[in-house]
């Protein structure tokens, strides 16, 4: 039903704290397949790919065609873009379902993951300021984006020669994008 993407930097650690967090949604047939794609340079992640059981693609250069290599390899109608280190709350498995069942057949939409604050973030009031601050600037590509393939087709996708292709997907989705009651938080 869902593909997977995770774009990694070849660090090992985040990428393990994302795969954990979709097991259980792998077990209930909500996952498809996993593909890991590797801007580093190093063999990490291939590693941690075959360990893993995910597909594995290696992409340096610009996040923009490492994200648009992902979605190439991806073999499910519905894709899930996750950021390195990106752990969703436990209920996120039945709300992306109730989500993707309501809307196959409809109008097209995205749906983005709620931002959480990491309980390991600095408890400044700078940090706090700024976590607000970047609530209400918007979406931001590190939240995560559930999409149908052909709407995300549709919309151009990830164009390999955009730098800010994530951020123009998202201003592209405009009021067609669902705010999930579902939270993330990133840890790097």
């Amino acid at each position: 039903m869902l593909s997977v993407i995770i774009v990694t930097d070849g660090r090992e650690p985040p990428v393990v704290a994302t795969l954990a967090a979709l097991i259980a949604a792998a077990t209930s047939g909500l996952v498809r397949d996993v593909v890991l794609v590797d801007a580093g340079e190093t063999d990490v992640i291939a590693r941690v790919a075959d360990v893993a059981g995910c597909d594995f693609v290696a992409c340096p250069g610009p996040r923009a065609a490492a994200l648009a290599a992902g979605a190439r390899q991806a073999r499910s109608p519905w894709l899930m873009f996750l950021p390195t280190g990106a752990v969703p709350d436990a209920n996120w498995i039945d709300e992306v379902t109730q989500f993707i069942l309501r809307t196959t057949g409809a109008a097209p939409r995205a749906a983005i993951f709620r931002r959480a604050r990491s309980p390991y973030d600095d408890d400044t009031l700078r940090a706090r300021l700024s976590f607000a601050l970047r609530r209400l600037s918007g979406p931001q590509p590190d939240q995560g984006l559930v999409i149908e393939r052909r709407h995300f087709e549709r919309l151009g996708g990830y164009p390999a020669d955009q730098p800010d292709a994530e951020r123009r997907l998202l201003r592209r989705l405009g009021r067609a994008r669902h705010l999930l009651r579902s939270a993330i938080t990133v840890s790097t």
